[in-house]
């Protein structure tokens, strides 16, 4: 065992036994490494990530690369969940020498921390294009030998090169939303849903932004985008078709074959995507597919107690990609009565569906809908679903008894956040009342565990980033909507407070992601990778404080951050899809003052009609709603069935 046994990261914990001389990331490596004049060697990954159990396997427990590391270099391992800050860094070190970006990220380090060469998955010998990682040490560890001083300079010069340099700050006109629009619907793919090329990414924040922009201008462009995107994702491999929820992204346009890993953040964002979908269109698949989302996140990411885990991972063993999700024939046959079998093969089984190290194998996915199959068989449509639905449901306990893989049950609190605020969205939109009661037990567990003091925690005994503060404001904010009780909401201003003073970019607006420097720096970036950038998701909580409290500091705040942004995503597209979400919000922010309690008709219908940028705030009186758009106030209104209609209206 190495010094990775007793530390609280599973991903950590999983390299213990390797014969290599791992540390955590702390300061000792480096001082090791200035005393002993050697470089860093840093590998970055993650317990769900497929590609960093390969080069576990082949290079990791392998004798003479655990020799060549522990002779030539100082060992350091760290977990991208645990450390993002870290991570994020090196990353763009990599990207920036040409070398990719990814995980298992593989940086080597100037023994003060500065990186001079780095990639991603390196094969054990030459190989998929890639130099073999033995021949990568040797060299690297001839080099620093030889020509230090050159490794130094190219390192120093790096991190010169990756300071960012002082935003442009512009002007948030409505105009920029309308170039943003027409920017993301050219880069809209209109076969096969989403956005770009393989490998596709849901970009939640893109489909945000054109989903408020089709229900306030009545973009139809706009609305045939999104209901494209959702309709193929959730058809694809990507959606579990047997388990609910999504994998982490498709590695061809259709979303057929997916990455399988399953992550938290992915499926709260989609999980908002569907409900609100619903809320638009109507569409009962959509809220068939969020309910499906949630029943796989209370079997396979939920806590009893209270709580989110952090992921599950995409395989079993290294060498069986996706082996746990996917389907042979005969074993698919074998779950099934001749009659289910009938239908469910032309349903979900398709050889575009094979996977490529392993043909045999299948990715279920829509094939054929039941209305086709219904023509093509001549069974009764409603005989269809029901034999989809009993099959399914044998299909899901038949993989239930294979060896599942690997939950990480780490809870981070901006995880957290983002599905506590998620399963209250999905309690006011499809009335699901166990969402709202575990939504709510897990956000007070998490406060009780990751709040110290003033002192919030990312997970147990690390500090926090600024994507832990916004969630968990944002979560506060969810929690005082749908209950009405002003603690949660004081404690929300509470966390704001410290938030603001620990990552406020006091001179051009915006936060940055960490309390300290990191390489030198601070990094404040608005960009969707492809979850919704945390510095938007800040400026949608100031806006919504403004709004439930009045307090016009907030808004100060909102729209300086907004502006700060402005010239910088002109030209980001899908990638800053989020941010232009949080710019429409600035001009469409809508409070409604309720002077009932939550449970009332009223409070209900405010809670439950979908309507973009809408926030509740409970004041004293009897009966009533006062909608306030942007600082104007309309007529109360005290009929459920006007209240309704009022927010039904794309421009009230």
């Amino acid at each position: 065992m190495n010094r990775l046994a007793s530390e609280k990261s599973a991903y950590l914990r999983h390299a213990a036994d390797q014969d290599i001389d791992w540390y955590p990331w702390s300061d000792e490596p480096f001082k090791r490494a200035r005393q002993e004049d050697k470089p860093v060697f840093l590998s970055t990954g993650a317990v769900w990530c497929h590609w960093c159990h390969v080069m576990a396997g082949e290079s990791f427990y392998d004798m003479e690369v655990a020799r060549l590391l522990n002779e030539h270099f100082i060992c350091i391992k760290l977990d991208r969940d645990e450390r993002p800050d870290i991570d994020r860094r090196y990353q763009q070190a990599v990207a920036a020498m040409g070398n990719g970006s990814g995980w298992p990220l593989s940086v080597f380090l100037t023994p003060d921390g500065k990186p001079f060469f780095g990639g991603t998955y390196f094969p054990p010998e030459d190989g998929h294009g890639r130099p073999g990682f033995r021949k990568v040490l040797q060299s690297v560890s001839d080099f620093y030998r030889d020509k230090k001083g050159e490794a130094e300079e190219y390192a120093k010069n790096l991190v010169d090169y990756l300071k960012p340099e002082p935003e442009k700050s512009g002007i948030a006109e409505k105009g920029l939303i309308e170039k943003a629009e027409a920017l993301i619907l050219s880069e809209f793919d209109p076969q096969n849903g989403g956005f770009g090329s393989s490998p596709k990414f849901p970009m939640s924040g893109a489909i945000e932004f054109l989903l408020n922009r089709y229900f306030l201008s009545g973009n139809e462009t706009a609305g045939f985008a999104v209901r494209k995107t959702l309709d193929a994702m959730a058809g694809g491999g990507f959606h579990d078709q047997i388990g609910g929820g999504f994998h982490r992204y498709s590695v061809d346009e259709a979303w057929v074959v997916p990455h399988f890993e399953k992550m938290a953040d992915d499926n709260a964002w989609l999980l908002r995507s569907y409900v609100n979908a619903w809320s638009v269109f109507g569409e009962e698949y959509y809220r068939s597919v969020a309910r499906g989302i949630i029943s796989f996140l209370n079997e396979v990411l939920s806590d009893p107690d209270g709580g989110f885990y952090a992921s599950q991972d995409a395989d079993v063993t290294a060498d069986d990609e996706g082996g746990y999700f996917t389907w042979t024939r005969e074993a698919f046959r074998n779950a099934l009565t001749s009659e289910e079998h009938e239908v469910l093969s032309l349903h979900l089984m398709h050889e575009r569906g094979a996977m490529h190290h392993d043909p045999g194998k299948m990715v279920l996915f829509v094939v054929m809908v039941p209305e086709e199959i219904s023509k093509r068989t001549g069974i009764a449509i409603k005989r269809v679903h029901e034999l989809i639905e009993s099959g399914r449901g044998k299909l899901l306990a038949e993989r239930r008894k294979r060896k599942t893989p690997f939950i990480d049950k780490t809870m981070y609190t901006s995880l957290n956040g983002m599905l506590i605020t998620s399963f209250l969205l999905a309690f006011r939109a499809l009335g699901d009342r166990n969402a709202r009661d575990f939504a709510l037990k897990s956000l007070d567990r998490i406060m009780k565990i990751r709040l110290e003091g003033d002192t919030l925690l990312h997970s147990e005994g690390v500090k926090a980033v600024l994507d832990d503060y916004v969630y968990l404001v944002e979560a506060l904010l969810a929690a005082y909507e749908v209950t009405g009780d002003t603690l949660y909401l004081g404690r929300a201003e509470e966390i704001m407070g410290v938030c603001v003073q620990k990552f406020w970019d006091g001179h051009a607006g915006g936060f940055f992601d960490t309390e300290d420097e990191i390489l030198g720096g601070r990094l404040k970036t608005v960009e969707d990778v492809p979850q919704p950038s945390a510095n938007t998701a800040a400026i949608m909580q100031l806006l919504k404080l403004s709004a439930i409290t009045g307090n016009d500091a907030y808004l100060d705040s909102a729209e300086k951050a907004v502006n700060a942004f402005s010239v910088k995503t002109a030209e980001l597209g899908i990638h800053a899809g989020y941010y232009f979400s949080s710019m429409n919000a600035s001009f469409h922010l809508l409070r409604l003052a309720i002077e009932d309690p939550p449970d009332s008709g009223l409070a209900k219908t405010a809670l439950s009609v979908y309507s973009p940028f809408k926030n509740i705030a409970y004041v004293e009186g009897s009966g009533r709603v006062t909608p306030c758009l942007n600082g104007v106030c309309y007529e109360p209104i005290s009929d459920p069935d006007k209240l309704r209609a009022f927010l039904r209206r794309p421009s009230p």
